[in-house]
C-alpha cells in the first residue's frame, strides 16, 4: 500500500511517501515561509526524487487538526485538490495523535503540546503497549494548568514534544510533580511520515472518505469567529 501524507498543521510543513512499511521519501521544513509557498513545491520535489507517479498512490493522508487554522486549510485544500484530480480517497489523521506517534514505542507517557494561544494548548496524553498507541486523553484544547494537573495525577514519567514546549517549558518546570523530559529535535515537531503510518491504520479501519467529505477539525472557533460572537453579545446587551 502506498500513501502520500501531508502535514501543514503547525510551524512545520511536511510531505512523505510511505509504501507498506518503507518510508520512501520525506521532505520537512521548519522555516519562515508560509505553507502556501512550500507545500506543493515540496511535494513536487520529493515526487521527482523518488520517481513517483502520483497515480500509483492508494490514498492521501492529511493532518486534519487541530492546529493553525490557515495551515489546516492549506493542507486540506491541497489534499482535496490532489484527491479529486487523482480520484483517490482521503484519510483524516488527528494532528495531536500523529505528533505523539513520533515517539512510537516510548515506555513513558507522551504529551504533545501545540501552542493554541491564550495560555491554551492543543494536547492529549498517550502511551504505547503491545505494538500500538493507547489514547489516555483524546486530543483537546485546554489551559496548560489543566493538562499538567492531569499528568501529575497519573503519577508516571512523561515526555513532552511539539511547538508548545518552548511556550510552556517554564510553567512545566515549576508545576510538574512527576519525572519528565523533552523530546529531541529529530522527533519533536510534526512529521508527515507519522501521519502516513497512522493513516495506514485508519485506512485499514475503513475511515477513508471521498475528497468532498473531508474537512479540517479545528476543535475551537477561530479568532475572527470569537470576536464576531463577542460583538453580537455586546450588541444584545446594549
Amino acid at each position: 500500500m502506498k500513501i502520500l501524507a501531508l502535514d501543514s498543521s503547525g510551524l512545520v510543513a511536511s510531505v512523505a511517501i510511505v509504501s507498506d512499511d518503507d518510508l520512501i521519501g520525506e521532505y520537512t521544513v521548519n522555516y519562515k515561509k508560509t505553507h502556501s509557498q512550500t507545500l506543493l513545491p515540496m511535494l513536487d520535489e520529493v515526487a521527482k526524487m523518488v520517481e513517483l507517479d502520483l497515480s500509483t498512490i492508494d490514498v492521501i493522508a492529511v493532518s486534519a487538526g487541530p492546529g493553525s487554522f490557515t495551515g489546516l486549510r492549506i493542507g486540506s485544500a491541497t489534499a482535496k485538490g490532489l484527491a479529486l484530480a487523482l480520484n483517490k480517497e482521503i484519510v483524516s489523521v488527528p494532528t495531536v495523535d500523529a505528533l505523539a506517534y513520533n515517539m512510537w514505542g516510548c515506555r513513558d507517557l507522551v504529551c504533545p503540546l501545540m501552542d493554541a494561544r491564550r495560555n491554551q494548548a492543543y494536547t492529549g496524553l498517550y502511551g504505547f503497549s503491545d505494538g500500538k498507541m493507547d489514547t489516555l486523553i483524546k486530543q483537546c484544547v485546554v489551559q496548560i494548568d489543566e493538562i499538567i494537573d492531569k499528568i501529575n495525577k497519573e503519577g508516571q514519567k512523561v515526555i513532552f514534544l511539539g511547538d508548545g514546549v518552548p511556550v510552556f517549558k517554564e510553567y512545566i518546570r515549576e508545576n510538574i510533580t512527576v519525572p519528565y523530559d523533552f523530546a529531541p529535535a529529530m522527533c519533536n515537531k510534526q512529521r508527515a511520515s507519522a501521519v502516513a503510518c497512522l493513516g495506514q491504520i485508519l485506512f485499514g479501519e475503513g475511515k477513508a472518505v471521498p475528497a468532498y467529505e473531508h474537512k479540517p477539525e479545528y476543535l475551537r472557533l477561530s479568532q475572527a469567529e470569537r470576536e464576531r460572537q463577542e460583538k453580537e453579545r455586546n450588541f444584545q446587551i446594549c
